[in-house]
């Protein structure tokens, strides 16, 4: 056995060399003796292999068009055997490789390995820092949601601002002059083609290079000489280990690489930012006004980039290498400084705040919707979130409610209401503990209900202030069948259940609704009682959902307010919102959207 083995190494050997490249590759002399501070290179190219090897696996489940590029990352993340932990190791190996190559620059500085005859070699190293960047930044932009949509638009038109040729650049990079289908193959061509072929050339030519010239040793007689093997290869392999256990860690602890809401080009995103090693480029280009963008996204850094590659004829003066040790530290605490800041601003923003939250809000509902039944329509995922009520509806409020109306006392998306309220809050709006409000005599003319409004010493005011506390407590019993009855004409889904339970109740409510002290129906009309002139609007489906879409659409129908409308404007009838969007308004103010079995009958009443 040992005699085939020895003869089939012997015959793979004849053909290839291969015990001559592996002698050559693993007896290389190292100056001074293995040392951990050697372990950089290797620990980034484990990195990068990784990187090709994960990237080629998501590259066959990736589809580069815009109406399934979300889609299938999502495929990938949630139902893909493996896939959330595949794209994981992906995604935080990258950011690995960005903090590998820091280091490794940082040690080739410090031990002066990029003065002559090296030179040649540290700018290779340079190239592939610069590669591994557009890499990062082009895979940003892969998965098509939100942040990467809207963070590579804003990058992208950096681009724009290049003196004579930069509205072409962008226009190169776009493919076209809309951010879409071309976009995507686009930079899936560079992020998978062109710019991995790049870096692979320059992998070979640094390692040909540093092979040519060896290890460079800091302190050469601080120990005898050695092999790379197997000292040196015992340390890369624990680092190597070590990077890679650290990875997997950060992927189980957070569950992998995050994906947002499906982009959307008509939906602002306040929330947008680029990844950490960017943030301090985005917090540098802050400090330039409009009119001098090019000086803080291009002179200045070229100058800064230039200064660096210049670094090996700088370090041929007596006090260069010094002068390259200060200029990178400063350049380092530059990028840790203008990083905190950016860190700092934005979790002091308010606005960023909010929109960040707003953003993770949506990225966790839309996986709930392609995780109904009915999966992801044909029309792709971004269908579900715009015909979602959940996160439509308080979009909509906010926009065309919220200047007269509240939400819980805010705007609907948990903002402050920029104008004095002037009618009701709308939370929960036709539940029983709303009625209740609406019928107690302390509340009925605040601004919750009607303090606001133009009703606020209407006919229903002064009954409730009036005659409500004159009610024996038998008939505020009775009442309490009435506030049933009414709330029941809602048919809201998270009190439904509650209502069939106390259906009797409900049909004493029915009954007492036209009998006194009561008698509702001195104003209104409700169902076989017919006000012929009534005084407020109709309590039959009274907040149901055909009878809010109904005011919504007219107030002024005579089912509703009539000529005593208080300024709500006709939103269908003059065109502000259509009915499609109205149905979100109102489905959102019922709580009457899609919810995962394991949430059915959770919502608050």
């Amino acid at each position: 056995m040992k005699d085939r083995i020895r003869q089939t190494w012997g015959w793979i050997d004849d053909r290839t060399g291969i015990q001559g490249i592996l002698h050559e590759a693993l007896y290389e002399r190292i100056p001074g003796g293995a040392r951990w501070r050697y372990v950089w290179g290797s620990a980034l190219t484990l990195a990068i292999a990784t990187q090709f090897i994960t990237g080629i696996v998501l590259w066959a489940y990736y589809s580069a068009n815009a109406a399934g590029a979300w889609e299938s990352v999502y495929y990938i993340q949630n139902q893909m055997l493996g896939g959330w932990f595949l794209r994981g190791i992906h995604h935080y190996m990258a950011q690995a490789t960005i903090v590998l190559l820091a280091l490794h620059l940082l040690q080739v500085v410090v031990d002066g390995a990029y003065r002559a005859p090296r030179e040649v070699n540290f700018w290779f190293g340079l190239a592939l820092l610069h590669v591994v960047l557009g890499l990062s930044l082009t895979g940003y932009l892969l998965p098509w949601d939100q942040k990467g949509f809207w963070a590579t638009k804003v990058a992208t038109s950096i681009a724009s601002i290049t003196p004579v040729v930069g509205p072409e650049l962008q226009r190169l990079l776009v493919g076209g002059a809309e951010y879409g289908h071309f976009t995507l193959t686009r930079f899936l061509a560079l992020h998978a083609g062109v710019l991995p072929g790049v870096l692979i050339a320059l992998i070979v030519g640094h390692i040909a290079l540093f092979r040519r010239h060896g290890v460079t040793a800091p302190d050469p007689d601080h120990a005898p000489d050695e092999t790379f093997w197997p000292g040196q290869v015992f340390k890369d392999g624990v680092v190597g280990l070590a990077v890679m256990l650290v990875v997997v860690f950060i992927v189980l602890y957070t569950g992998g690489a995050g994906l947002g809401a499906p982009a959307d080009p008509t939906e602002p995103y306040s929330a947008a930012r680029p990844e950490w090693y960017f943030l301090f480029l985005f917090q540098w280009l802050k400090y330039f006004p409009a009119g001098t963008e090019v000086l803080g996204a291009m002179v200045i850094p070229g100058i800064i980039v230039t200064g660096v590659a210049l670094m090996p004829i700088l370090g041929k003066w007596e006090k260069g290498h010094r002068f390259n040790l200060v200029f990178l530290g400063g350049l380092g605490l530059g990028i840790v400084f203008l990083t905190g800041i950016a860190w700092v601003e934005d979790r002091s923003n308010e606005e960023f705040l909010q929109a960040k939250e707003m953003a993770e809000l949506e990225a966790e509902r839309v996986k709930e919707l392609a995780g109904a039944p009915d999966g992801i329509p044909a029309t792709g995922a971004l269908t579900l979130l715009r015909n979602d009520p959940k996160t439509q509806g308080p979009k909509l409020f906010a926009a065309n409610c919220a200047s007269c109306h509240a939400f819980a006392g805010h705007d609907g998306l948990g903002g402050e209401r920029t104008e004095e309220q002037s009618a009701s809050d709308l939370e929960g709006f036709g539940s029983r503990t709303w009625i209740s409000g609406l019928l107690n005599p302390d509340s009925v003319d605040m601004p919750h209900y009607f303090g606001g409004s133009d009703h606020d010493n209407g006919q229903m005011v002064r009954y409730v202030t009036r005659r409500v506390p004159r009610f024996t407590p038998e008939q505020l019993d009775q009442l309490q069948l009435v506030l049933k009855a009414v709330s029941a004409e809602a048919a809201l889904p998270y009190q439904m259940e509650l209502d069939s339970a106390e259906m009797a109740d409900i049909e004493a409510g029915r009954a007492a609704i036209t009998e006194a002290p009561i008698e509702c129906t001195e104003c209104h009309t409700f169902r076989e009682f017919v006000n012929e002139d009534p005084d407020g609007p109709i309590l039959t489906g009274w907040a149901s959902r055909e009878w809010m879409m109904g005011i919504v659409a007219n107030p002024e129908h005579p089912r509703f307010y009539g000529e005593d409308n208080d300024r709500m404007p006709a939103f269908l009838d003059d065109g502000v919102l259509t009915e499609r969007q109205i149905g979100l308004v109102v489905d959102w103010l019922r709580q009457d959207w899609y919810r995962p079995a394991a949430e059915d009958g959770e919502a608050e009443q």
